[in-house]
């Protein structure tokens, strides 16, 4: 029933376009998080959290930023046009940036969720989201405390196979959410079209 329960808070959110931010950083998670994350068009966090991620994000979004320019130049051929040492320092910044923003470079502000999954090794993003009043759905292993969630799944956050399932279920509940939605939208259209040629008719 919790894990239920998160996934039906999650997938609420999703319906009206919100952002769940996922966050693992633990060697386990890392991977799983990111593919799930992309998966369903959400923001992830999978390496180590900055502090400030959230508390601090006008700094976080210069970053992305320069994360951004860095790419561009990248891409249009701007490195090779330069001298080999210059190159290398920003390719290493880049590599850098990309690896702790990578994830959040088009989250576009603050999100209104967090998806956590390991409580005890992100208890910074979980102070930083509680400060800031962001919802946190997290994954309790039962040596972590439970405080500072609103929607918590007990398990075995060591063991790969429960943090694969449980990442994967958010993910399935944002992706029926948002097909919903769509599916709704795509309803009220049609009807609008209806309703619109049965007035032409009547005219």
């Amino acid at each position: 029933p919790l894990l239920k329960d998160a996934a039906n808070f999650v997938g609420r959110l999703a319906s009206h376009k919100a952002k769940i931010l996922f966050v693992g950083t633990k060697r386990a998670a890392q991977d799983v998080v990111k593919e799930q994350a992309e998966r369903c068009g959400m923001p992830y966090v999978n390496h180590r959290w900055l502090g400030g991620m959230l508390t601090n994000y006008k700094t976080v979004r210069q970053s992305i930023i320069r994360l951004k320019e860095l790419k561009k130049m990248q891409q249009d051929g701007s490195f090779e046009g330069m001298i080999k040492k210059e190159a290398l320092m920003l390719e290493r910044e880049l590599e850098k940036l990309e690896r702790s923003l990578g994830g959040i470079q088009d989250m576009g502000g603050l999100p209104d969720a967090l998806f956590v999954v390991d409580v005890g090794f992100e208890h910074i993003a979980i102070q930083e989201a509680r400060r800031l009043r962001i919802p946190v759905v997290g994954v309790v292993d039962t040596n972590n405390d439970p405080d500072g969630l609103d929607y918590m799944i007990p398990a075995n956050d060591d063991s790969m196979r429960a943090v694969q399932l449980y990442v994967r279920c958010m993910a399935d509940a944002i992706l029926n959410a948002k097909q919903s939605q769509t599916t709704a939208s795509a309803k009220s259209d049609s009807d609008f079209v209806e309703a619109s040629s049965n007035d032409k008719a009547a005219e």
